[in-house]
């Protein structure tokens, strides 16, 4: 697999920017291509479980990646990682190859949450890897963390997030939990083997994140996602912003199932491994792609903005996608902003603090 990824990247065409998938998704590498050179300005390792690679086989990716791009001075380059396989030896190995920062799945410090959700490390190990990662000097580190369980009671919930003010991580990305269909925990809820998620416990328990959150000084800057000043995420952020021209962030995408876009297009790999390596050993590329619309791209930019602490700029649509665009909008939002659940502010629409419990909603009913 790592050789075949390897072979992607040597292959990339110009000029296009990045994203790295180990095995399974997509994981992003940015590049500016305005530049005469592309010059990476974020990597990111996701996807599944990249820390359970070796550093022989990152070796090669990040030399791979050397050899085809510059990097940015001040590069973000983020290494996905479960707690159970962090280990002193890994961490000096990947602050070695340059990785400079993590993001942690913790999901919970409660045990009892953990079993819940068939996760296979510890609270013990959620601990002790925090240890060992600012132990190591990673300075710029997140964890993700569920809310919303049936067995997360709300004492629980502020224990989670006290421990990591307390430990004072940077990055904190939090998820309410959600059943697949199909899936095992899906299958457990409908035999009433384990209890089904309460809608409004789940709310109850965002709202408290958010008073907890702005009382400890992180900003609030995208609805999953909360920073200290100077600690947001380079990389995501990237898809959540435009460029002047609207066409949105450009990116490189590595891997199985890996998806990249170059502001038009959007491209994404094969998702199965064995025709993914196949298709590399026979020297083609193993993508399929779509160039976007109008309406698909002016959709994308309703649903990401509205997700940021910034918003969605009516000005912007109404320079790229036309003035009785940005006055649809306006007119159908003019009810949300009625009902309090969006602001607008120098013609912008923001959503406010119970507004981004209904995010997705609200996005679909501006979408064209």
């Amino acid at each position: 697999m790592v050789e075949a990824i390897v072979k992607e990247i040597h292959m990339a065409q110009s000029p296009l920017p990045i994203s790295i998938g180990i095995p399974m998704e997509e994981n992003i590498v940015k590049i500016d291509a305005k530049k005469s050179v592309e010059i990476i300005s974020t990597v990111y390792f996701g996807g599944g479980t990249p820390s359970i690679l070796d550093v022989a086989d990152l070796q090669l990716i990040f030399g791979a990646l050397q050899q085809r791009f510059v990097f940015a001075d001040d590069i973000e380059i983020t290494l996905e990682a479960n707690p159970d396989d962090i280990t002193e030896k890994k961490l000096a190995d990947w602050k070695s190859l340059g990785v400079n920062r993590l993001s942690v799945g913790i999901q919970s410090f409660m045990d009892k949450e953990l079993i819940w959700m068939n996760r296979v490390h510890t609270a013990g190990e959620s601990f002790h890897c925090i240890d060992l990662i600012q132990q190591a000097g990673f300075s710029n580190f997140s964890v993700d963390l569920i809310y919303g369980s049936p067995v997360l009671s709300d004492t629980d919930w502020q224990k989670n997030v006290n421990l990591v003010i307390e430990k004072n991580i940077p990055h904190i990305s939090c998820y309410a939990l959600t059943v697949e269909p199909k899936t095992a925990l899906d299958k457990m809820i409908a035999l009433h083997k384990k209890e089904p998620m309460d809608a409004e416990k789940q709310a109850r328990q965002f709202f408290l994140l958010m008073d907890w959150m702005d009382a400890a000084g992180y900003e609030h800057y995208e609805i999953s996602n909360f920073a200290k000043p100077g600690f947001r995420s380079k990389h995501n952020s990237s898809y959540w912003s435009q460029t002047p021209d609207g066409q949105g962030e450009s990116y490189f995408a590595f891997g199985p199932a890996a998806h990249a876009f170059d502001g038009k297009k959007r491209k994404w790999n094969i998702a199965n491994n064995a025709l993914y390596i196949k298709s590399l050993l026979e020297n083609k590329l193993p993508v399929e792609e779509e160039i976007l619309t109008e309406t698909q791209r002016l959709n994308e930019y309703i649903m990401t903005s509205l997700r940021t602490i910034e918003g969605l700029d009516l000005d912007f649509v109404n320079r790229i996608f036309g003035v009785a665009t940005g006055s649809k909008i306006k007119m159908v939002s003019s009810k949300y902003i009625n009902s309090g659940k969006v602001r607008s502010e120098n013609n912008k629409l923001i959503l406010s603090r119970e507004g981004k419990l209904f995010a997705d909603g609200i996005a679909a009913d501006l979408f064209f």
